[in-house]
């Protein structure tokens, strides 16, 4: 197979981050014969700074489009549009690439049966909180399944033919159209090869509430999109029938023990699960908040997304 490759990526306000981006794609040991960015209006350095890029590394070819007020599913599916080449790589602001990423993400093409290549990801954490929210915004080394693996945005490549198959990112979920995306690839039969070598270093959120609100859009995405319901079933099953047990407790001092018992092992149960991933001690603090927040977020953002799904029915 004809091995030329588009990259594509979509940003918004990412002055803090795009020079970075860019930069671990100057270093790529295989380099695009494309670049491809849709800006969605960005108000801040973000354009002056691309521009700036371009003058410098002028062997780099970069498209700059911008399309004021366009999502990622519309930015990604206008940036896709535009490109020359069979195979799309595509990563997001926020991200640094390993200087083996396009390489190793493109390698399994070469099997011409394979249509889309998910490839992993790190944090690259500068705080201990920010190592604490990766455990629980990425899939951690423990839980990854090479053969269920799905693709995410930030690190995935896929033939311009099958995109076109699938009719493309949906443009109607703006809050986790990579996920619902994938799962339209997956239903589809698409043949996903997983490359845990293709690495992306991702930025985690710096604070609870950025992290918090990470958590609620993807819940609210996800219910909107159908997706998930089991899993924010147990969730909530778990407050539900703990608020119960807790109600029954009350003048009961045995029943309350074994309530307060049960709940501290439930805020224990994050710390057994991801503390192997940081390993310092304001971890034993943080992964039982992170925990609290997530389920709290989810919850919320599946009630939002459920009551749009209905909405939109009626």
């Amino acid at each position: 197979m004809d091995l030329k490759i588009s990259f594509i990526t979509t940003i918004l306000n990412e002055e803090n981050t795009i020079e970075a981006l860019l930069a671990s794609l100057a270093k790529q040991t295989k380099k695009p014969e494309e670049i491809i960015i849709v800006d969605g209006g960005s108000t801040d350095q973000t354009i002056k700074k691309i521009k700036h890029f371009q003058k410098l590394n002028p062997s780099l070819k970069i498209a700059l489009f911008i399309k004021k007020g366009a999502n990622r599913s519309q930015g990604r599916n206008l940036a896709i549009k535009k490109a020359k080449n069979k195979i799309i790589a595509i990563s997001d602001a926020g991200c640094e690439l390993d200087k083996n990423w396009l390489k190793n993400i493109t390698l399994p093409f070469k099997n011409s049966s394979i249509e889309v290549v998910a490839g992993y990801y790190k944090p690259k954490a500068r705080s201990i909180f920010q190592k604490c929210v990766a455990t629980y915004a990425l899939i951690v080394p423990h839980r990854v399944k090479p053969k269920k693996f799905l693709p995410a945005s930030r690190s995935m490549a896929i033939l311009k033919k099958t995109w076109k198959k699938f009719a493309g990112f949906p443009e109607e979920f703006p809050d986790n159209e990579d996920f619902v995306f994938a799962n339209t690839l997956k239903k589809g039969k698409a043949k996903i090869a997983f490359a845990k070598n293709a690495l992306v270093y991702w930025y985690p959120r710096s604070n609870l509430k950025s992290f918090w609100v990470m958590i609620y859009r993807f819940a609210k995405g996800d219910a909107f999109a159908g997706l998930r319901y089991v899993k924010t079933a147990t969730v909530l099953g778990r407050y539900l029938i703990g608020a119960l047990l807790l109600i029954v407790s009350f003048n009961h001092d045995c029943l309350l023990i074994g309530w307060l018992l049960c709940a501290s092992a439930y805020l224990t149960w994050p710390i057994f699960k991801n503390y192997r991933y940081v390993k310092k001690w304001p971890a034993l603090f943080f992964l039982p908040l992170l925990q609290i927040t997530t389920d709290t977020a989810i919850i919320l953002g599946t009630i939002k997304g459920i009551a749009k799904r209905v909405s939109k029915l009626f």
